[in-house]
């Protein structure tokens, strides 16, 4: 008789889960999002309710660097629209490990808010681990588990600013992508997912100055789609 998965547990887990290399990367990059907050004398109240609400770095820069240069509402609401294209791949690849053998579209929703770089990086790792019927639950505490450390680390750096040199501090808002880098590579396990990895690199030069800021996007989607084109069309060994 199987032993009924319990929703709060797997909740727990995933908050568990969040105490690793990439979430602890994490809070170091949100150290120089804390310190930016205070450089511009942004409320740190609002920053956090940046990190809690938006959950996406570069989209929480475009906003505080533009509401500190007096951008307008409007203006500001599309860039960061724009800006968060970029995780639509990323919910729609993870969304089936999310929502379990009962979708609901509450819980979907509610899942895709979580889906970020080092979400999404580590629910590939770890949501295959995870009973079907836990992964909504399992996800949501991860995804909660990430923004919290992300806040603590917001707080420590808004208030630690002045003992961090400022080359330092904007040196951490790098560590993501790195970390982001490094996951990818870690976790490459096919022959299509190195050449995702290379094609995407390869295309990221040509779509520096693409418009809206969607390089990152245009790479990944670019190198990942012309690398699932090439393996379909492959020859597949015989066993």
């Amino acid at each position: 008789m199987s032993v009924p998965v319990r929703p709060a547990q797997c909740f727990a887990r995933g908050l568990l889960g969040a105490l690793s290399v990439p979430g602890f990367v994490l809070v170091a990059t949100f150290v120089g999002f804390g310190g930016l907050l205070h450089d511009l004398s942004f409320p740190l109240g609002a920053g956090l309710l940046s990190t809690l609400l938006i959950w996406a770095l570069p989209a929480q820069v475009i906003l505080i660097g533009g509401l500190a240069a007096g951008a307008s509402l409007p203006a500001l609401a599309v860039a960061v629209c724009l800006s968060g294209v970029r995780l639509l791949p990323m919910v729609v690849s993870l969304m089936p490990l999310m929502r379990g053998p009962r979708p609901r579209l509450s819980t979907e929703l509610f899942c895709a808010h979580f889906v970020a770089v080092t979400l999404w990086v580590e629910g590939f790792r770890l949501l295959p681990k995870v009973s079907p019927e836990g992964r909504p639950a399992y996800a949501c505490g991860l995804g909660s588990g990430l923004i919290a450390l992300s806040m603590a680390g917001t707080a420590i750096g808004f208030y630690l600013t002045h003992t961090l040199p400022g080359p330092f501090a904007i040196a951490l808002l790098l560590l993501t992508p790195i970390s982001f880098t490094i996951l990818l590579v870690r976790n490459a396990r096919e022959p299509v997912d190195w050449l995702a990895i290379v094609l995407g690199a390869g295309i990221s030069p040509l779509a520096v100055n693409a418009p809206g800021g969607l390089d990152l996007f245009w790479a990944g989607v670019g190198g990942g789609t012309l690398a699932f084109l090439i393996a379909r069309h492959m020859p597949r060994r015989r066993a």
